[in-house]
């Protein structure tokens, strides 16, 4: 049944901002972004955002685990996932809904954040390409990592479970440029190019690229489409 979704993403965003998860997580990301931006302005007196977006990207590969690990997970320990599934509406509805409620909560911990530019602004003349490709890249990067989280959470019933995997594949996938260093051509590439870091980057430094955009969609639509594989076997 179209149009499902928009009651279930009503229903999503009651529940998302009721838990005092969601408060919690955006006052700890606040809290540790204004103290790194309060620092490095103090302490590099440069008109730059770039080690800001690094170190939200880096939040991000712990928070949003952390938001996305009950989603499923809850559904399946209480039940109501069946009875959810038993209504007209369909997995990628469900799915759906849960995934631009997710990615509110993400846009509603890095929206107080655009202040910083605005005060760069005011004592400096920053450079705002790197700013506007920051936050887009930002945004990308916790799109991929919402809908990987999903589908984690689809597997299994187990908060803790979903949200250790979904960290640990998140950072291997941040770091895993490293261990390209250490391989042979053509492996060396072929792995580099699984790097969130390596496709993060231009877009933090304000080089964006088209393919790096892609890289982030493609992953996106991939998690999206195993979450609703992992609703549709269960």
């Amino acid at each position: 049944m179209r149009g499902m979704w928009r009651p279930l993403l009503d229903k999503e965003l009651r529940s998302l901002f009721v838990q005092p998860i969601a408060w919690v997580l955006i006052a700890v990301f606040l809290l540790v972004m204004g103290y790194t931006f309060v620092t490095n302005l103090a302490l590099t007196r440069s008109a730059s955002l770039i080690r800001i977006v690094f170190q939200a990207a880096v939040l991000l590969l712990l928070f949003v685990p952390l938001l996305t690990m009950r989603q499923f997970a809850e559904e399946r320990r209480h039940g109501t996932l069946e009875l959810l599934l038993a209504t007209p509406a369909r997995e990628r509805d469900l799915v759906f809904a849960k995934f631009l409620a997710g990615m509110t909560l993400i846009v509603a911990m890095l929206a107080p954040t655009l202040v910083y530019p605005l005060v760069l602004a005011w004592h400096g003349q920053p450079d705002w390409g790197p700013v506007y490709s920051g936050y887009l890249g930002l945004l990308l990067l916790a799109s991929m990592l919402n809908a990987i989280g999903l589908a984690l959470s689809a597997l299994t019933s187990n908060q803790v479970v979903a949200a250790t995997l979904a960290v640990g594949l998140s950072l291997l996938l941040w770091m895993i440029d490293t261990f390209a260093a250490v391989l042979p051509a053509p492996w060396d590439e072929i792995v580099l190019q699984t790097s969130l870091l390596a496709h993060f980057t231009p877009f933090a430094t304000g080089a964006m690229y088209l393919s790096d955009g892609g890289f982030f969609v493609c992953g996106t639509l991939l998690g999206l489409l195993l979450a609703v594989r992992a609703l549709a076997r269960r």
